[in-house]
């Protein structure tokens, strides 16, 4: 490839079409290609790394805690999620029909890592997303607001096609959250898809933003359209807890008696009768009548006459 070509590609911001030329070029020679196959190919190519490019901002931009996938779910531990609800919500139906979703359920039972799967899937489709906490959401609009830069943030959280609020029911939030939230859903109400988790149920939400109006007129809005997922069973982080909980109480030892009850140990030696007591210890030789007593005139072969 000569300079002025390479300079050219440059120019055009055809740096994909620069990477793979040369290969082209000698694959084209090598299989007889035509001006149009080889046209083809070329541009096959750039538009290969424009996508991929694309990707990686979209999937920057979506700010995930970390990459998960449906893949890396370990379904087999709790059959009780519903897979197939997960697995449609994937295909990103529900965000070319405008709808919502709630994931309702307690800790520890995957919540995090499926709203992150589906965001990134969503990613892969082409769409935008941002992924934030309940408390990041929060935090980011009290910051702004005291720089007087609130319709700023609220431009980033109106122009995601997919929101997802994770954590919500997780503990009390600050005050003045429940405005926060309730102007974010009250904008994307009907224009763009919000995916929200949440650890409590819904007659709590009064309580865990301080307010009861705003949380009703959340509520409101946000079910209107919105599916729900709900999702029942044990923790998986707690899986090994319980599991060895179970190892521990399978053959339990045991206990010792205190010392001096009527349990007699296993290979412990009997204990002694104190001395003068009634109760005669095997083996032992009976003790001799005191001289003199009746045991003693008694005691076979050993009584005689007196003269």
């Amino acid at each position: 490839m000569n300079e002025a070509l390479r300079k050219t590609l440059k120019q055009l911001r055809l740096s994909g079409l620069l990477e793979s030329l040369e290969i082209r070029l000698q694959e084209a020679a090598g299989h007889g290609l035509n001006h149009s196959e080889f046209l083809e190919l070329i541009l096959q190519d750039e538009l290969a790394v424009r996508a991929d490019r694309q990707f990686q901002r979209r999937f920057k931009a979506a700010e995930f805690r970390e990459r998960k996938s449906l893949e890396d779910f370990d379904w087999s531990f709790n059959p009780a999620i519903p897979r197939k609800q997960v697995y449609d919500l994937a295909s990103c139906r529900f965000l070319r029909e405008g709808r919502d979703v709630l994931w309702l359920g307690p800790p520890g039972l995957g919540k995090s890592h499926l709203v992150q799967a589906v965001g990134y899937q969503a990613v892969k489709a082409g769409y935008t997303v941002l992924y934030r906490s309940i408390f990041d959401l929060v935090r980011d609009f009290l910051h702004d607001e005291t720089l007087g830069q609130d319709d700023k943030m609220l431009t980033k959280y109106l122009k995601p096609e997919l929101l997802i609020i994770d954590d919500m029911g997780m503990k009390q939030l600050p005050r003045r959250s429940g405005e926060c939230l309730f102007e974010v859903v009250m904008r994307r109400y009907e224009t763009r898809s919000t995916m929200m988790t949440s650890n409590r149920p819904l007659e709590d939400w009064g309580k865990l933003l301080g307010d009861v109006p705003s949380a009703t007129a959340i509520l409101d809005r946000f079910l209107h359209h919105a599916e729900i997922v709900r999702m029942t069973g044990p923790s998986y982080r707690l899986r090994h807890q319980s599991a060895t909980e179970s190892e521990g109480c399978a053959d339990p030892k045991p206990a010792k008696a205190p010392a001096g009850s009527d349990v007699e140990q296993p290979g412990s030696k009997p204990a002694k009768a104190p001395t003068g007591s009634d109760v005669e210890q095997p083996g032992s030789k009976p003790a001799k009548a005191p001289t003199g007593s009746q045991a003693d005139r008694k005691g076979p072969g050993t009584m005689q006459k007196r003269r």
